[in-house]
């Protein structure tokens, strides 16, 4: 990954906030958005980047994010809804050239992939990893 990357993170919860911190020190703007401030407290002292408090689903506080400037975004959200909503919309109305959301759901990755929208699913991911283990 080159570093210099405008990424938005939507989500600040152990893998938003994880990846926050990873993505600032490699040098990267970041921005992270989440709609209660008291989850900023994810973030290491050495982030550099901007905290956005807002809902991500709504306009304005994907516009304060400069998600219109963005060479990336990831919804990393709880929400399957949320982050499929967030990521459509910068992928649509933002034109973000990658977008990847984090789904928990498998059946729905088809959906997302409709969109364009790149999928990450930990509830695969860990299968692959138990069936991995008998083999």
């Amino acid at each position: 990954m080159a570093p210099n990357l405008h990424i938005v993170i939507v989500g600040c919860g152990r893998l938003g906030g994880l990846l926050a911190n990873q993505l600032s020190e490699a040098g990267n703007a970041v921005v992270i958005v989440d709609r209660s401030s008291a989850r900023f407290d994810k973030l290491s002292i050495n982030f550099t980047g901007f905290k956005v408090v807002g809902d991500a689903v709504e306009l304005h506080v994907l516009q304060e994010a400069n998600v219109d400037q963005a060479d990336c975004l990831f919804a990393t959200t709880s929400h399957d809804n949320t982050n499929l909503m967030v990521a459509q919309v910068a992928r649509t109305l933002f034109n973000v050239p990658r977008v990847v959301a984090r789904v928990f759901d498998p059946r729905r990755e088809a959906i997302y992939r409709q969109f364009g929208i790149q999928t990450i699913s930990p509830t695969k991911l860990s299968a692959d990893a138990f069936i991995k283990v008998l083999t």
